[in-house]
């Protein structure tokens, strides 16, 4: 069984641990910069794969795509050593879990909150800044990265989802509920 979260924490301690506390963060843009050119690699997604050249492909993969200029050389190595780790396991299937449990880490230890917007139409930019702001209050939260995508099925309004805590502000989800709280009280009455 893969456990992500383990390989995820491993990365960040190993990464985080560094003397320079923005490399775990330089680190999973290396990361997220080279991986999809590792999907592309015949064998790599099952490990099958000769260890040395493959090493020597990431780094040619980091210099090609001007990784050198925009991050530290210890965040490429620990990008490259995980990708290296994950092949030689064959587990590298799992980069975008892995990927995705990282940038979780990273969030959590700076404290920065993942919020999630669906609203059925664009939203205007003061509204999404002043419920960034509403959150990031209510949470204590350092910073918000809001996600917000359109979902036309809202009929209005909007759903936000912090965490495990979902908030339905959509039309659609108010004409859900009174249909419910109809169904309910027509039960108690024998009428609908």
């Amino acid at each position: 069984m893969f456990h992500g979260n383990r390989w995820a924490g491993a990365f960040v301690s190993a990464a985080g641990g560094n003397a320079d506390p923005g490399i775990a963060g330089q680190a999973l843009a290396c990361l997220k910069a080279i991986a999809p050119a590792v999907k592309t690699m015949p064998g790599a997604l099952f490990g099958r794969i000769d260890a040395a050249k493959f090493e020597k492909m990431l780094r040619e993969c980091a210099d090609f795509s001007g990784l050198a200029q925009t991050a530290n050389a210890p965040a490429i190595e620990y990008a490259i050593r995980l990708i290296s780790l994950l092949v030689e396991k064959n587990c590298f299937r799992y980069i975008d879990s892995v990927l995705q449990k990282i940038e979780d880490l990273l969030n959590e230890q700076e404290g920065i909150i993942d919020v999630s917007v669906e609203s059925a139409i664009p939203m205007d930019s003061g509204l999404e800044e002043e419920l960034k702001r509403m959150i990031k209050e209510c949470y204590g939260a350092a910073g918000i990265k809001m996600k917000t995508v359109i979902t036309p099925d809202l009929l209005g309004g909007y759903r936000l989802r912090v965490g495990g805590y979902c908030i339905d502000a959509s039309l659609k989800g108010q004409l859900e509920q009174m249909k419910a709280d109809l169904v309910a009280d027509g039960g108690k009455n024998g009428e609908l």
